[in-house]
């Protein structure tokens, strides 16, 4: 396949993918979406619940599995990202990555950390400063707590689940994705959880929930109750770097990762 044609797919594509994201999403204009959450740099605030929209208590029964509808597939996704077998294999189809315009700002692309055949993987929002220096997601202070959840909350080893985010390149300036940037990782994105076939996912922040599940309800709304991602159960809960700011929401994301634990036979 010629260099145009390759460009001309991955245009189309994330054309096609940001377009549909903004019918699914309810967004009827590039005014009207109204993002409230950072990635890992400087996160603004993320609204909560309050006592009159208090949120149903946490359980621990996981939704039924529906089965993955292949009529869902994007046919015009670049053809080395459906082949890929493997994560390096993805790795190595993404390269030096110029698909969209987030490329020329970056120090390193962050795809991805963790075991390729994780029970459980945390999808975040967008590489911050410290990630796109070395190339690694959730290292700075927002990684920090991530790895405390995991290690000391849910008591097994970072390396033994799976990392990675929505956008695999930093906003300048640590601002949210945007749709066009997100439609173009996405795919990315897919291919990596089909490979890694996890049996949850969790989901960290707005941006990484509204992607996966489609949707514009609020992550105050969607955290603690189970949802589906073609298939696999996912959790949606806070972000850490939300979390580092509002730290007495600590005890909510801990019941969302109960769930998970319960889930997974981890507790």
């Amino acid at each position: 396949m010629s260099d145009d044609r390759r460009e001309l797919l991955a245009l189309v594509n994330a054309t096609r993918t940001c377009l549909e994201w903004w019918r699914e999403s309810g967004i009827d204009s590039l005014g009207s979406a109204s993002p409230d959450v950072r990635g890992e740099g400087d996160p603004k605030p993320e609204s909560v619940p309050t006592a009159h929209n208090a949120l149903p208590a946490p359980t621990t029964e996981i939704p039924a599995a529906q089965p993955y509808d292949p009529l869902q597939v994007d046919f015009l996704t670049h053809p080395g990202v459906r082949e890929s077998l493997s994560l390096p294999d993805l790795r190595a189809v993404i390269g030096d990555c110029q698909r969209c315009k987030l490329a020329p700002h970056r120090t390193k692309l962050v795809f991805g950390v963790g075991n390729p055949n994780a029970d459980l993987v945390f999808v975040g929002e967008a590489p911050g400063q410290d990630e796109d220096l070395r190339g690694e997601p959730f290292i700075g202070r927002a990684g920090q707590l991530l790895t405390e959840i995991i290690v000391k909350g849910m008591k097994i080893r970072r390396e033994d689940v799976y990392i990675a985010n929505i956008i695999k390149c930093r906003p300048p300036n640590n601002r949210d994705p945007e749709p066009d940037e997100i439609a173009a990782c996405e795919p990315f994105l897919k291919h990596q959880l089909e490979l890694i076939k996890p049996k949850a996912i969790v989901t960290l922040g707005k941006f990484a929930a509204q992607c996966l599940l489609k949707t514009r309800t609020p992550i105050s709304r969607l955290r603690g109750e189970w949802a589906q991602y073609q298939g696999i159960p996912l959790m949606p809960t806070f972000h850490p770097a939300y979390l580092l700011r509002n730290p007495a929401d600590k005890r909510l994301v801990w019941r969302d990762i109960q769930q998970v634990m319960s889930a997974l036979g981890l507790r």
